[in-house]
């Protein structure tokens, strides 16, 4: 039962890292490979308030989350005019200076060796509920105008901007929401494992998540989270297999992509109308083909 505790509550912050990149990725079609730099600025900036300075375990996270953004900010302002291209590749430098750095500040963060003596304060019932409250945040946002302008965007940029959309200003708070829920994850990730260290928040986790976006459905909440549950859990749930549990997660996302390349769902969402459309439709269906055999 602790071993599926365990997984669960490793999941539902993976969730939450994975809906900020699809914020980003699959609302307007940039790529972050630093993303995870702003999940360590979450963990490392709320994990030293609390057990340095002594600052309540509510009031850190929010301090952490604002400063990640004020950050973000700095970094966003220029990169959201560049192409996407020179986006993923500033972005990149960006986590590797954050590691590099957090490498180095050995009296402050315990350097490679990491930060330990985090108190633990997540639990299962508390990532899950956040988890779930940043998906309805940012199912919401879809479905707002500026979700529906940062779709416009994606598609065409120049034409988004004939028809008077301000596309500097939805980029940048897009980027600015993407890193607020990254943040987050970082700092519940911190009082869950009690221990970080820059190691863990290198490129690769970046990648990682936009994998799982492109897994599910780049063009899909539902799609980016069930891809996220899927391969944040596989491996946890194989570990007995020891390094075998990676090949069955690269053959299973490269099954996904050769066979199925828009993702899991494409661009279906997981909504109580398309639910009920999918079941009329396969009820018709069935009805026209029971038509067809009686005649």
């Amino acid at each position: 039962m602790a071993l599926i505790s365990n997984i669960l509550t490793q999941v539902f912050i993976t969730l939450i890292a994975v809906t900020g990149v699809y914020v980003l990725t699959g609302l307007t079609g940039m790529f972050s490979l630093g993303q995870a730099a702003f999940m360590a600025i979450g963990a490392y900036v709320s994990g030293l308030l609390v057990v340095k300075a002594g600052v309540p375990f509510v009031l850190a996270i929010i301090i952490a989350v604002v400063a990640a953004m004020g950050i973000g900010y700095l970094i966003g302002y220029p990169v959201v005019r560049l192409r996407r291209d020179y986006i993923s590749l500033v972005t990149l430098g960006f986590g590797e200076a954050i590691a590099a750095l957090l490498n180095r500040m050995t009296s402050l963060t315990g350097g490679a060796s990491g930060f330990t003596g985090i108190p633990r304060k997540t639990t299962l019932i508390m990532a899950a509920i956040s988890a779930i409250a940043v998906i309805a945040l940012v199912a919401f946002f879809k479905t707002s105008k500026y979700g529906r302008q940062c779709i416009a965007l994606r598609g065409d940029e120049l034409a988004a901007k004939a028809m008077g959309i301000n596309v500097t200003k939805i980029k940048m708070t897009t980027f600015i929401f993407s890193v607020a829920l990254t943040a987050y994850s970082g700092c519940l990730y911190a009082f869950y494992m009690s221990y970080v260290d820059p190691s863990g928040f290198g490129w690769k986790k970046s990648a990682d998540w936009v994998i799982m976006v492109f897994f599910g459905g780049v063009n899909s909440l539902s799609g980016s989270v069930i891809g996220a549950f899927i391969l944040s859990a596989l491996p946890q749930v194989l570990r007995g297999l020891a390094n075998y549990r990676y090949v069955i997660y690269a053959v299973l996302v490269l099954l996904i992509i050769n066979f199925k390349p828009t993702g899991l769902l494409g661009e279906w969402e997981l909504t109580p109308k398309n639910i009920k459309q999918l079941f009329t439709k396969k009820k018709s269906v069935k009805n026209s083909h029971k038509e067809e055999g009686e005649g």
